[in-house]
C-alpha cells in the first residue's frame, strides 16, 4: 500500500471548488459574510494568489493524511511492518500480498470513503471549530456554515480517495 500523491493533488482541489460554491452567491455567501462581519468592500485587496496557494497546500496535506483514514488497507501494511523498517520484507511481504489479492478491494467505494470523511468532519472538525467558536463568541450559524462546509468537503474528498487512490 503506497500513498497516491497524484490523487492527493487532484483531491486537494475539492476544498477550493467547494469553497467557491459554499461561500459564493450560490449558497451561503451573504449569511457567511454577515456572520464574520465582512462586506463586499472589505473583501477587496486581499492577496488571493497567496490565499488560494496556501489553501491548496493545506488541502494537499489534508488529502495526504485522509488516505490513511478512509482506506483500511493502510492499517494492514503498517501492522505487519517491523519496528524500524520502512518496507515489508520476507514472510510479512508475502502475507500482505496474499491479503491484498484477496481483500484489497474491500470497502473501496466512494460511499464508504464519504461516510468516513463525514464522520471525521462530525467528530473531529465540528468539535474543534465549535470549541473555538464558543470562546470567540461566534454564533451557531457561524459554526453551522463553516463546519457544514468541512463535513461535506471532507466527505467528498474521502469518497474520491477511497474509490480511486
Amino acid at each position: 500500500m503506497e500513498f497516491n500523491l497524484l490523487m492527493c493533488a487532484v483531491v486537494a482541489l475539492v476544498p477550493l471548488v467547494m469553497g467557491f460554491l459554499w461561500y459564493g452567491p450560490i449558497l451561503f455567501k451573504n449569511a457567511w459574510m454577515k456572520e464574520v462581519g465582512f462586506t463586499d468592500e472589505s473583501m477587496q485587496g486581499a492577496n488571493m494568489a497567496l490565499i488560494f496557494g496556501l489553501s491548496y497546500v493545506l488541502s494537499f496535506l489534508l488529502a495526504f493524511m485522509l488516505q490513511t483514514l478512509v482506506i483500511h488497507q493502510f492499517g494492514v501494511s503498517s501492522t505487519l511492518m517491523k519496528a524500524g523498517e520502512t518496507a515489508l520484507t520476507g514472510a510479512e511481504l508475502t502475507y500482505f500480498q496474499d491479503f491484498m489479492a484477496q481483500y484489497g478491494d474491500r470497502f473501496r467505494t466512494f460511499g464508504h470513503g464519504a461516510l468516513h470523511g463525514a464522520m471525521i468532519g462530525l467528530f473531529v472538525v465540528l468539535p474543534v471549530m465549535g470549541t473555538n467558536a464558543l470562546f470567540e463568541r461566534k454564533s451557531f450559524k457561524y459554526v453551522a456554515i463553516n463546519a457544514g462546509y468541512w463535513i461535506v468537503t471532507i466527505a467528498i474528498m474521502g469518497g474520491i480517495l477511497c474509490q480511486f487512490a
